[in-house]
Parts: structure tokens; sequence; C-alpha cells
């Protein structure tokens, strides 16, 4: 509009330049008259105005108009006076553009004025603006689908790697392979080769533990019948007995220990699947296992009491529900009878084991409670480990293998147990299994 302006400028003044003499109205509206004549077509409205802001000149469409009285915005004539460019735009889209005049003494003497109509200008802005709230939408839709996949790309990666840690603190190794060149390609390829070897080790270990037990058995079982000929034909000598009999009882106790042994490898080397299980009733398969520990119990006189479970009538009429889970019956009465005894062993004389059983539509508790030496807070996130024995459990012989031989039994069959327990007040270990 500034160049239109300059333009229009030039052509009035050479308008002035053809007519200097003296400043006689006459001349005045001559000089509006060719001015008009000259500029009518440069807008939708051509104004001139003089120093005064009166009106001299007024063409609309190309048609120079005499009489007409049209809004005039003084500002802007003021600041056109002042030297100065101004416009105005109106709200139907109009357009006033003002620049001064000079005349040959470098006076402001009139005032150029052009009307366009900029609703073009509008419409291509409305385009614009449409064009770029569509392109904000579309980029905003792009870059948020380009985060996702980035997102996915990135996190499924991470995830299928956690996994892969998860399953092998449960030694559960498998293969890890991401198609990727990156650094998690260079991640995954490492823990597979470490999943490989932490593989082939415990196996080894396991194969080892395993060949040596079976390798034990036959000298152990000579060494144990010579123990017990010597025991029992020794009858003079009381010291000589009593030898003979701390090589017996060490001889029972590391048969023990080899049995559990082979039992752990038998595991190692037996798949879940592999396992029979049969729809076993836990009701009497406690109450088998509580009249097989009896008779241990009272060598120390303790009390095993059981508190039946009560719920609808039973298909005998014995007014107890019967409650089933898919197990092992002679695995999960081992286990059952470990704990038992692991109760019996670790309590003192005249105290009380108490066995309970609770159960929910999914599951069900076996609870064996015990009132022994109990076990330290530190400690209890250790006692399922194989060969780790608490600091207090030298008061009775044991190979440390009990209660992770129950865990794996147990795991087995889809559960888990839990240990609670505190120094002096006793035990309570958990089973928890499905419900069949």
């Amino acid at each position: 509009m500034m160049e239109k302006a300059d333009l229009s400028e030039l052509s009035f003044r050479e308008v002035l330049a053809q007519h200097r003499s003296s400043s006689g109205e006459p001349q005045t509206k001559e000089i509006v008259r060719l001015a008009l004549e000259k500029l009518k077509a440069s807008g939708k409205e051509v104004r001139i105005y003089d120093s005064s802001k009166q009106l001299l000149g007024l063409a609309v469409d190309g048609i120079i108009i005499n009489d007409g009285k049209p809004h005039i915005f003084e500002k802007n004539i003021e600041k056109a006076l002042n030297g100065n460019y101004a416009y105005t735009v109106t709200d139907n889209h109009l357009l006033y553009f003002a620049t001064p005049i000079q005349n040959q003494f470098y006076e402001n003497a009139y005032v150029y004025e052009f009307v366009e109509d900029i609703s073009y200008f509008y419409a291509i802005m409305d385009q614009i603006r449409y064009v770029l709230f569509a392109g904000a939408g579309g980029f905003i839709v792009l870059i948020t689908l380009a985060s996702l996949w980035i997102a996915r790309s990135t996190t499924k990666p991470i995830k299928v790697l956690l996994g892969a840690a998860q399953s092998f603190s449960r030694q559960e190794f498998r293969r890890v392979h991401l198609n990727r060149k990156d650094e998690l390609g260079m991640l995954a390829d490492g823990l597979d080769s470490m999943g490989r070897q932490l593989h082939d080790y415990i196996q080894y270990q396991k194969q080892f533990v395993s060949n040596v037990s079976h390798e034990l058995k036959t000298p152990l079982a000579a060494i144990r019948g010579f123990s017990q000929y010597l025991y029992e034909g020794e009858n003079e000598n009381k010291e000589l007995q009593k030898i003979y009999s701390h090589l017996l009882q060490e001889s029972d106790r590391l048969t023990r220990l080899i049995n559990e042994l082979l039992l752990l490898s038998r595991f190692d080397k037996t798949g879940s699947s592999e396992l029979e299980v049969e729809k076993t009733e836990i009701h009497a398969l406690i109450q088998q296992v509580t009249m097989n520990m009896e008779a241990k119990a009272k060598d120390k006189e303790i009390r095993i009491t059981v508190h039946k479970t009560q719920g609808e009538p039973a298909d005998e009429g014995e007014g107890l529900t019967k409650v089933y889970a898919n197990v092992n019956p002679m695995l999960m009465s081992h286990a059952i009878a470990n704990l038992m005894d692991n109760a019996i062993k670790y309590s003192s004389s005249h105290s009380q084991i108490v066995i309970e059983m609770e159960y929910t539509p999914n599951e069900l508790a076996i609870r064996i409670r015990d009132e022994g030496i109990g076990i330290a807070g530190d400690e209890l996130e250790r006692v399922q480990e194989r060969f780790y024995r608490a600091k207090n459990a030298s008061t009775a012989n044991g190979s440390g293998l009990g209660l992770s031989i129950c865990k794996e039994i147990v795991e087995r069959f889809n559960g888990y147990i839990d240990v609670e327990s505190q120094l002096g007040q006793g035990t309570t270990v958990t089973i928890v299994l499905p419900r069949a």
C-alpha cells in the first residue's frame, strides 16, 4: 500500500508542477480536478483534502462525485498532514490509506486518500488459517502416531528384556533375541549369553549333586549296616556302644540328606506337566498326615490340634465342606509332613501345634502354627533357600533342605508358601493352593 501511495503521490506532484502559479481558488479546484482525473482509478474511492482537512474532491469506482459526503476519518487526515502514512481498516474490510502531498515549498498542502476493498485479503487469511489449522492438526496426529511408534518400538524390547530377566530369576532360561543392532540389541545378546551360561552352570551343578548322591547311597548303606551290627553286638563297653550309636545316628542323618538331594534332583529333571496329579480332598490328606506324625509329637509331649473348616455339608453328611486341589497326594503329603516335622523339632515339650485350613472360591490355605523358637525377621526371606538354616536352628538336626523341598513341591502345583515368625513366639507356615 505504501508503494501504491508513493506512486499516487508522484502523479499528484506532476499535476502540481504543471500548474505552479498563484494559490487562488479556481486554480486549486483545477488542480484537484486534474488530480482526480489522473488518480480516480487507483482505488475503490479516491479523496483529496486540503491542509484544513476539508474534502476537495471525491471519486467512487472511477467516477468523480461533486457533492459527495463520505465518512471521513479525521485522525487519518491529521496524521497525514503531520507527514506520516495513516490507515484505518473498517469492519466491512475497507482500507482507508492516507498520504501527504507537498507543494513546491515542501509543505503538506494536500492529503491524498484512497480506499481499497481488502476482503480478498481476509479470505486468503481465512484459507491460510484453515490450512494452518488443518496442517497443525495433521502434524499433531503425525507426531502422536510417530511418538506412539517410537514408544512402542522402544518399550516393547525393554519389556522383552525385563521379562527375560524375571524368567532368569526364576531359573527359567530361554533364548533372548531382538532383531536390532542398537544398544538394546547388544543388551539382548549379552543377556542371552548370560542366560545360556547360567543355565549350563546350574544344570551341571544339579547333575553333579545328583551323581554324588547316587554314588554315596551304596557306601552309606554299608556304613549304616555295619554301624547297626556293631551297636547291637556291643553289650559290655557302654562308651563304645555310645560311639556306635552316634555313628548310626549320623548315618541316618546322611541318608536323609541324600534322599532329600535325590528328591530335589527329581524335581529339577521333571517338569510340572510330567508329575501325576489328581483331584485330592485336602481335609482327608491333612488328617492322614497328622495321624502319621502323632507318634513323633507324643515323644516330645506336643499336642497336635486340627481345626476343621466348617461350611456346606459334605456328601457323607459329616458337616464339613470338602475342599479339593489338583495335586500329587504323595508329594503333597510329604510337604505337609515336612512342615509338621519342622514344627515338632523346633518346639519345646508340652507345647501345641495347630493346623488350620481356610478357603475362598478360588484358593485354599493350609496353616501350620507352632509355639517354637521362631525365626529372626531378617532371615525369613532366606529360609526357603536350599541348604540355608537359621542361626538358632542348631537346637535340632537338619540339612536346610526341608523347607526348600516343600517350596518346590507346592510351586509344582501352582501354589506358594508364606512364612511368618517371631523369635521365641513361634512360626506360622502357610501353604496356598488353587482350588480344583
